[in-house]
């Protein structure tokens, strides 16, 4: 209680001595170490970040899952959407470049099967560099408030597409040994040879993924890319033999072969020999080679291209 006199306020008492506290080096990483704390804004070590990646399988299933059942979700067919809307675009082109221009019967026996092959898997990877493209923009409140290792955005927006390709994967099939029964295809029989589609399929969700961990890094960094991918991927539909035969048209030019062997016609190729009785395109062991290279060049660069830019997505 301060009591006041006649000379005035009396002296209030002097603050205590700040506690003067110092740790050691040793003690702060004993301490580090005893509650595996990790600081904040530093981009982990490689093998670090890919065993954070690993330990989030979990998380990533659950992303996918509920991305893959969310899509049009606000339609009136919801998800009879992801099975229509290639129907639709493969019945376009082989009307249009089947049979009005004729394009895609050169070389093919059943343009029909060649079309609707090309256009469900490429629709696939186009739709898969895409999710990853927006994998962190569409997810940034998730970003800045949890810490996790980003790479779980891209690899579940990848794997949201895998598992929307699984019924997709069938109504190809389905169309595909139908149009063997119209006179104007050739045939398409069952085989053992349709096994292989399972590790093309496969293949191509691996070089998928790559590819959006790269554009991942790359719009994240530079966001007017994402206005260029769809012109990107409309000139790589057109270069990858989707609607006609690459061999045929390019085949001739002595750059052709780069055209032929760059992943998306790589593994339009594995899918096409697998299921089609196409005379051009045999099984062949050299295109398997190539297809899992690529696979795992591009996972491998693209997981570190998009580790490379850990600490600052969502600072940015």
């Amino acid at each position: 209680m301060v009591t006041v006199d006649e000379s005035g306020p009396s002296a209030l008492p002097a603050p205590p001595t700040p506690l003067n506290r110092t740790y050691s080096p040793a003690s702060v990483s004993a301490a580090v170490e005893k509650n595996k704390l990790e600081q904040i804004g530093v981009r982990p070590r490689l093998g670090t970040y890919f065993k954070e990646l690993w330990a989030s399988r979990a998380f990533i299933q659950v992303l996918a899952t509920s991305k893959a059942e969310s899509e049009n979700q606000n339609t009136y067919l919801g998800q009879i959407w992801s099975l229509l809307s290639p129907i639709m675009n493969a019945s376009v082109y082989v009307l249009i470049f089947g049979f009005l221009l004729k394009i895609g019967r050169e070389g093919i026996e059943n343009t029909i099967a060649f079309i609707v092959v090309g256009v469900f898997m490429f629709r696939f990877f186009e739709r898969s560099v895409m999710a990853g493209a927006h994998s962190l923009n569409k997810n940034m409140n998730l970003v800045r408030s949890v810490q996790f290792p980003r790479a779980v955005l891209p690899t579940a927006g990848v794997m949201a597409e895998l598992l929307m390709l699984g019924p997709a994967l069938v109504v190809m099939c389905v169309i595909s040994y139908l149009s063997g029964f119209l006179p104007i295809a050739g045939k398409v029989t069952i085989d053992w040879y349709w096994l292989l589609l399972v590790p093309a399929v496969l293949l191509l969700w691996i070089f998928s993924t790559g590819c959006a961990f790269m554009v991942a890094r790359w719009v994240a960094m530079t966001p007017d890319l994402d206005n260029l991918l769809p012109h990107f991927m409309r000139i790589l539909m057109y270069a990858s033999g989707v609607i006609f035969s690459v061999d045929r048209y390019l085949g001739q030019f002595s750059w052709g072969w780069i055209v032929e062997y760059q992943p998306v016609a790589v593994y339009l190729y594995l899918v096409r020999s697998s299921i089609l009785d196409e005379p051009s395109y045999p099984p062949d062991g050299f295109m398997w080679l190539l297809g899992v290279i690529w696979a795992v060049l591009f996972s491998v660069i693209g997981f570190l291209i998009f580790w490379g830019g850990e600490e600052r997505y969502g600072r940015d």
